[in-house]
């Protein structure tokens, strides 16, 4: 068992050798989870009775909510990470990396690396999503852009690893594997397949050319808490980051998978993010118009590779309730595709996946 000790400083990590016992109910993670908590500092003030679900996400991890003393909404959140599917370790890191840029994280309290376990800093059921509104998202996105922005400051090549051709191509992958194949039950013919692999190239080509930041890698509504005052927004789901393309995050921000906004006013915030990443020294393009275009392919990519991920949460872990978000990130595919002339391939094979009629649209 590893535990943050409360007296030392907030990157200071106590190891122990300590640790429970794994129990074999029927629900061995919380049995597990329920001990683990229960051998934690008692100035904690954990009361496990209270432990209930708080949320999951599209991996194997699980959230839970116990109420404490030590939390400052009377409540701290227990992480169960399964380590046969899961490694605690880099969400850990990213914390502290991004804790160090100034961006709201959330604390780690304690951490069993080898069990799965992590009890962390609660901030709230307040999504980004559930607040947002023609109303309140001025405010809330130009605290997303100014957190983005210190996050990316504060990069640096040795903190993750890099978003490779390997990593990107790995991704894209996903999508003639789970979307067309298995979604869609579409087989490519040899014709189909070239045009989809020298799109895959071509979109490679400008992702991989694009300047380096840290990249969170799922910087969006739901990974976004609304937080008081200046500590805003309180940022979740760090543990993929990696070393990559700087639209990348905005990309996720703005075209989000849960949400969508109007074009005129995405180019209107991704005009402020530049306008801002500028003055900051960031090493974002000079011409608005080079980093619109590097913003919509580095959107492409993100998107087909979501397509998948979405088609896999589906058919392979049960998890349909992503099939609702399918239609608005396929038109984000069909979108980009149609607007760009290199990209007209792809789009007349998209079209033919989905059983539509070619159509037309501006082209740069």
């Amino acid at each position: 068992m590893v535990l943050k000790s409360q007296d030392a400083p907030p990157d200071a990590i106590l190891n122990t050798t300590a640790a429970p016992t794994p129990p074999t109910p029927a629900d061995a993670r919380l049995v597990l989870l329920r001990e683990w908590l229960s051998h934690l500092p008692q100035g904690l003030g954990l009361v496990i009775g209270s432990l209930r679900p708080a949320s999951d996400d599209a991996s194997f991890r699980r959230y839970f909510r116990v109420d404490a003393a030590a939390g400052q909404g009377g409540s701290l959140i227990a992480m169960d990470a399964p380590p046969t599917q899961e490694d605690c370790a880099p969400f850990v890191h990213a914390a502290e990396v991004f804790s160090r840029s100034g961006v709201s994280v959330p604390r780690v309290l304690a951490a069993d690396f080898p069990h799965g376990l992590l009890l962390l800093e609660d901030f709230g059921s307040s999504t980004y999503l559930s607040q947002l509104s023609a109303s309140s998202a001025p405010s809330l996105y130009a605290d997303a852009i100014d957190a983005l922005i210190r996050l990316q400051m504060a990069s640096s090549a040795a903190s993750f690893a890099p978003y490779d051709r390997e990593r990107l191509m790995r991704e894209l992958q996903l999508f003639p594997e789970w979307y067309i194949a298995r979604h869609k039950a579409v087989t490519l013919d040899a014709a189909e397949q070239a045009v989809l692999d020298a799109a895959f190239e071509t979109i490679l080509g400008n992702v991989l050319a694009q300047p380096q930041v840290d990249v969170h890698r799922d910087f969006h509504s739901r990974n976004l808490m609304v937080l008081a005052g200046d500590r805003n927004p309180g940022i979740l789901d760090f543990q993929d980051a990696v070393y990559g393309p700087i639209t990348y995050d905005l990309v996720s921000l703005l075209r989000d998978a849960y949400i969508r906004w109007e074009e005129e006013q995405v180019i209107d915030w991704t005009v402020r993010y530049w306008e801002r990443a500028r003055k900051a020294g960031l090493p974002v393009r000079a011409d608005f118009g080079d980093f619109y275009r590097d913003f919509e392919w580095m959107g492409l990519q993100r998107h087909l590779k979501v397509l998948g991920i979405f088609a896999r949460l589906s058919h392979r872990d049960g998890k349909d309730r992503y099939l609702a978000d399918l239609p608005l990130v396929l038109r984000y595919v069909q979108e980009v595709a149609a607007r760009y002339v290199t990209l007209a391939p792809l789009s007349r094979l998209i079209d033919r996946i989905e059983g539509r009629s070619q159509r037309i649209g501006h082209t740069f």
